[in-house]
């Protein structure tokens, strides 16, 4: 893990923020091309600049075999735009790929030729199987634990990999974009419907869902998914590690791509230039769902761009948790001094790996990530700091973790701010598992306690005892020379962490 390393370097750590160094992707896909700029290549890389441009490269091309004229029109103007940004934000690095059309356009060798020029820079044309491969490294960065098959639904195509355990297997592409279809089907979705099950039928990697998770990538089913967090009233609005039943996913997925284009116009959580693409979209994923026996439907936000990224990593760096990357991150750059963020994660493993406060690896993980994001609303007004961190934890763009744990992180951090018995909100709290409600409690209060004792200071944390004996009495040890530590709000601190964790508060101090 990430955060084991951290600690052991901590005595050679010097307090510095992570240098800037933008890379960006380009992605010339069937139905768009995108600039993303991220802050750096590394484990947690953070998008500094996205922008798409819908050029529809790949419309009419079923019917006449090339690109279309105004796509490749708008898709030059976009690249050159693209050229011009990445040399103002100084773009350390820059990949560039193209997708399902320019490969099988008659005159995609040509539109990649002029591509090139507008972009200045070289431009790889992704085979079927090196498609599907980046899209699954993309979901296996941005979710390590994935264990199912991946989709990824562009334009043009649909890629479709099985992932378990960090590996990826049996990778393939079908020309079940929605644009394709769109045009192979004459814009008739009974005729889309039977091509649909023709090309699923024959894809074995359908049946590897059987018990297991379907992960969906691409622009067409993230607003699929907006949709139904809209139907559900969800409180967390992040697209990445958005659950659905394969039941309400299918269900909604239906009735989606029974509707008209003119019928999505207008609504809220579509965007409007997905809406002739969207029930086609649906439909490829209300069969694929018919045939799957699969558990559930898993949103990726991560895809073929992050996967590009991290299939220049390290087998080494590939295995680092997203999740502490992007939290140490923060630490570095938002927090007092991040080397006491690291001592917070030894501090409180004396309470909570202690016998009848038991935490498992997971429990433990989120723990660490908390304690590294526990300073970040310092800058803040005191009246603001918990809700400005509760938001900032919500909405930051975190990998490696699912709703539930994201939520823990939030309402922990807010909790250490606004009081460890204060009323959270009732929505999000909803999301969270049995238990952890009242873990984000203590941890909370532990932190309060931790930061009256230091300041926000390295140095003075592991020098100070804190342990439970047999659950019955929480003991803080001040040594002799920090005895003048003590004060009220240490005492004040201490018996709200003893009453959360159900013990007496006793401080001793040393020789």
């Amino acid at each position: 893990m990430l955060y084991e390393a951290t600690v052991r370097a901590a005595s050679t750590y010097r307090e510095r923020p992570p240098k800037f160094r933008p890379v960006g992707v380009v992605d010339i896909g069937s139905n768009s091309v995108r600039l993303v700029i991220y802050d750096s290549q590394r484990r947690a890389a953070a998008p500094v600049f996205n922008e798409k441009v819908l050029c529809g490269l790949g419309k009419g091309m079923a019917r006449t075999g090339e690109l279309s004229p105004q796509g490749v029109e708008r898709a030059l103007a976009a690249l050159a735009r693209f050229r011009t940004l990445c040399r103002a934000i100084d773009t350390d690095r820059l990949y560039a790929v193209a997708t399902a059309a320019a490969r099988e356009a008659a005159n995609g060798k040509t539109f990649i030729a002029s591509a090139q020029t507008a972009l200045d820079h070289n431009i790889q044309v992704l085979s079927g199987k090196q498609e599907a491969r980046l899209a699954a490294f993309g979901v296996i960065g941005g979710i390590p634990d994935a264990d199912g098959v991946v989709g990824d639904l562009g334009g043009g195509s649909l890629e479709l990999v099985d992932v378990s355990h960090g590996e990826q297997f049996n990778g393939i592409t079908l020309p079940l974009g929605p644009l394709k279809l769109i045009d192979e089907a004459g814009g008739s979705i009974d005729k889309a419907r039977a091509i649909v099950d023709e090309h699923l039928a024959k894809a074995d990697v359908v049946s590897a869902l059987e018990g297991r998770s379907f992960y969906a990538v691409g622009g067409t089913w993230r607003n699929l998914a907006r949709l139904h967090m809209t139907q559900q009233h969800y409180p967390l609005h992040v697209l990445h590690g958005y659950q659905m039943t394969r039941r309400s996913a299918q269900t909604l997925a239906a009735f989606v791509s029974g509707l008209t284009s003119a019928s999505l116009h207008g609504v809220a959580a579509i965007s409007r230039n997905r809406a002739e693409t969207l029930p086609y979209g649906a439909l490829v994923l209300d069969r694929l769902l018919s045939l799957a026996n699969c558990d559930d439907v898993v949103m990726s936000a991560w895809g073929l761009r992050e996967g590009l990224l991290f299939s220049k990593f390290t087998r080494k760096k590939r295995a680092r948790d997203p999740l502490m990357s992007a939290c140490w991150d923060f630490a570095r750059r938002h927090s007092r001094s991040p080397a006491h963020e690291i001592e917070l994660c030894d501090w409180t493993d004396k309470i909570f790996s202690a016998a009848g406060h038991k935490e498992t690896a997971e429990e433990r993980r989120l723990r660490h990530a908390a304690c590294m994001l526990a300073d970040i609303g310092w800058r803040t007004p005191p009246d603001y700091r918990g809700d400005r961190s509760l938001n900032i934890i919500t909405q930051a763009t975190f990998v490696g973790v699912d709703h539930p744990g994201r939520v823990f992180l939030a309402l922990t951090v807010y909790f250490r701010y606004e009081g460890p018995f204060s009323k959270a909100g009732d929505e999000l709290a909803a999301l969270l598992a049995k238990g952890m409600l009242e873990r984000a409690r203590r941890l909370a209060a532990a932190l309060r306690l931790a930061y009256v004792l230091s300041a926000a200071m390295p140095g003075l944390l592991p020098q100070i005892g804190l342990t439970t004996a047999r659950s019955e009495t929480l003991t803080l040890t001040l040594p002799a020379k920090l005895k003048d530590l003590r004060g009220e709000a240490v005492d004040k601190r201490l018996q709200q962490l003893a009453d959360l964790l159900g013990c007496k508060p006793k401080i001793v101090v040393g020789d």
